[in-house]
């Protein structure tokens, strides 16, 4: 007889992964990685962006596991977390507190339920924690291993690109653009991805500024390649910004993703806060 997987297909800006809830079912012990590849195949599984499970922590209310739909292990997800924390406020597990803590692989975030509807949360924010700018916090090859990055000239392919590193618990280059129709997400986006010089991969933004407060952005992630949106590279971006004197610090900043909007701050604290919503697509059991 086959095993069946009880799961809630979300989303948050167009990007959507497999949540499987490993609070409130009795789940089996199986090689995630796997499961990840298998669910993501939008051909032979539910299709998705990845894997995300929702589980018990010892140093917060809940620990969040992102799997890319390569089956690599992520430290963070941006989008994931407003997804993570809606469904496990909606499930009951906060026990009406709008406010609580998700553990990841890159350190434990605060969740803040903004808006309801209908008694399920809508709008999340989450205090994504300080960004780091060094190059050995990256990760990325440089002699210099504290120096920050800002417009780094990578050269590839007879051309010069000019990228600002930001980690957000998961490794980013942030490039300004001057159009965003024309920013060659899926050929130098896909390059720099795994380029050698960054040891664990990056997650490729391209950026454009419309005002000091206004930006339209693309990016081709690490593992999962071009997506509609990434919340870890949309408060990259900001950061970005305000080190090159686009944006002003502890202001809201509106990302113009191709799933839809971000609003962004750097704060005077220098922890990022990313607000945004989140939505359940479908749920139900999956055949294995």
């Amino acid at each position: 007889m086959k095993r069946t997987l009880p799961f809630v297909k979300m989303e948050a800006l167009g990007n959507n992964y497999i949540y499987l809830d490993c609070i409130g079912e009795d789940l089996p012990t199986l090689v995630w990685e796997d499961v990840a590849v298998d669910v993501s195949d939008r051909n032979t599984g539910i299709g998705s962006d990845g894997l995300i499970l929702m589980m018990p922590s010892t140093k917060a209310d809940l620990r969040m596991r992102v799997f890319n739909m390569d089956g690599s292990e992520a430290k963070n997800c941006g989008n994931g977390l407003r997804c993570v924390a809606k469904l496990f406020f909606d499930r009951g597990y906060s026990n009406g507190k709008k406010q609580f803590t998700i553990e990841t692989l890159s350190g434990v975030v605060i969740a803040t339920v903004i808006s309801t509807a209908r008694n399920e949360a809508k709008t999340i924010e989450i205090n994504m924690g300080y960004p780091q700018l060094e190059a050995e916090q990256i990760p990325f090859l440089h002699e210099q291993k504290n120096e920050p990055l800002i417009s780094y000239p990578l050269h590839m392919d007879n051309n010069t690109w000019h990228a600002t590193m930001v980690s957000m618990g998961n490794p980013h280059a942030v490039i300004f653009v001057d159009s965003i129709a024309k920013a060659p997400v899926e050929t130098v986006g896909k390059k720099l991805a795994t380029d050698v010089r960054f040891p664990e991969g990056v997650n490729v933004e391209f950026v454009q500024k419309v005002s000091e407060s206004e930006y339209h952005f693309a990016v081709w992630e690490r593992g999962s390649g071009r997506t509609r949106a990434c919340g870890t590279g949309a408060c990259a971006a900001g950061v970005a910004a305000v080190l090159l004197g686009h944006a002003n610090r502890d202001e809201d900043l509106l990302i113009h993703l191709e799933g839809g909007e971000l609003q962004i701050r750097w704060n005077a604290e220098g922890e990022v806060i990313m607000t945004g919503d989140a939505r359940i697509i479908c749920a139900g059991d999956y055949y294995m």
